[in-house]
């Protein structure tokens, strides 16, 4: 999904700060029960499966079994499998079923894909799955189906979504992963406005959680756009939170849109670092209710941090019927090499922000401001002393920045970093 020409889009989302803090988390404690290994080369489908050295051998195995609530698959690590992976039981709250990685910590990650739709499907919920590597499938790396499922420090590359979660998932998470290089399109045709493709995540879903990931290379030649990709699409979405992301040379960082009776409501993105070296790409598109996507509703940008010099950049789209309700905008620092954000209708609710480019259409706030947001570098998007970005904030109910850092209560910066002197 991609902008009309009408609101062409151009910019650069470059690399982002080396200093992030990519899930600061610790595992849950779940039941125990039973572990199944799986060895590429080593292993035999006869075997019992419940040793390192009687393991299983394939995925058809793997999909045949029927792992219970507290059990754990481990996938040996530097073996390669072609195939789906399908998850069709499920755990619970108090013992989700867990898919890792065994072996030598210095190999590479198991990986898991090749010509098939989905590398990884999940049709079961309470699952906790963790380092994989979901690779040059035709859909999606991981197809999220259910509901209550968490990923953890996986891979997904050279598929259409580098994470995909349905229509029917809910209140699942992606968190502290690598989605990278997801750049083929599903559909790429000659006219009609509607291809579509090169998703680092793509939602459906209502309340799932996006988090702490490094979002890299989104990004696919379109016939109708010229190029199209988002780090993190959503259409037919709600209440979806995309909270201290990192984001790489994505087309876009975030596009939402709707289909006809559906709703795209009340998603967050908020402390997320964006920057880009492509000549055509944006942070955040939204639209109102003169598009057949439209409208979208009670999008909410805080503190995200954005850098983008291409010549013909635009910091956020809000079109076809902008207004309060559609998108509001805190704290957010923006520069680009062309347009810091668009609006029409009645516009957005925008303030406290720093913008920096060549042209704004859009009303600045009352506490925003048009100033260079003085970042380290167009790569390391922390604020220097002479930013004008120090103290311009307003609290929005975080308490810690994208490096972990505390954030004050009362006079917090603007963007996705506080100043450390």
């Amino acid at each position: 999904m991609a902008l009309p020409l009408a609101v062409t889009l151009a910019a650069a989302l470059g690399a982002a700060p080396g200093a992030h803090a990519f899930g600061r988390t610790t595992p849950a404690a779940v039941a125990s029960g039973t572990t199944y290994y799986v060895d590429a080369v080593s292993g035999n489908d006869g075997n019992s499966g419940t040793k390192a050295t009687a393991a299983w051998r394939t995925l058809a195995r793997v999909n045949t079994a029927a792992p219970a609530p507290g059990d754990t698959i481990a996938f040996r690590r530097g073996r390669t499998w072609t195939g789906s992976l399908l998850l069709t039981a499920s755990g619970t709250a108090a013992a989700p079923i867990t898919v890792t990685a065994y072996g030598d910590a210095s190999a590479a990650l198991p990986v898991v894909g090749g010509p098939v739709t989905d590398c990884v499907r999940v049709d079961g919920s309470y699952w906790r799955i963790g380092a994989l590597h979901a690779a040059g499938c035709q859909w999606a790396g991981f197809e999220i189906r259910g509901s209550h499922n968490v990923l953890t420090s996986v891979r997904a590359g050279g598929n259409v979504a580098g994470v995909s979660i349905a229509d029917t998932a809910h209140h699942n998470t992606v968190r502290s992963s690598t989605l990278a290089d997801n750049n083929k399109m599903s559909v790429n045709t000659p006219g009609g406005w509607d291809d579509s493709g090169a998703f680092g995540i793509l939602l459906n879903g209502d309340d799932n959680l996006v988090t702490h990931n490094l979002i890299t290379g989104s990004r696919a030649v379109s016939y109708d756009f010229g190029h199209d990709g988002a780090a993190v699409e959503v259409f037919n979405g709600d209440r979806n939170r995309v909270e201290y992301n990192v984001s790489r040379d994505n087309e876009t960082f975030t596009e939402l849109g709707r289909g006809l009776g559906r709703t795209a409501d009340g998603n967050t993105f908020a402390f997320n670092a964006v920057t880009s070296v492509h000549p055509a790409s944006a942070f955040l598109v939204t639209r109102g209710a003169g598009t057949g996507v439209g409208p979208v509703n009670g999008t909410r940008a805080f503190n995200n941090s954005v850098d983008l010099p291409g010549a013909q950049a635009q910091g956020w789209v809000c079109y076809a019927g902008c207004s309060p309700g559609i998108l509001t905008l805190r704290n957010n620092v923006i520069r680009t090499g062309g347009k810091t954000g668009y609006e029409d209708g009645t516009g957005a609710d925008e303030d406290n922000g720093v913008y920096f480019g060549t042209q704004t259409q859009f009303q600045l706030g009352p506490q925003s401001v048009h100033a260079d947001p003085a970042y380290v570098s167009p790569t390391d998007l922390r604020l220097t002393v002479a930013s004008p970005a120090i103290g311009r904030g307003v609290p929005v109910g975080y308490s810690t920045d994208l490096a972990g850092d505390p954030i004050s209560g009362t006079e917090p910066d603007a963007g996705a970093y506080q100043f450390a002197p």
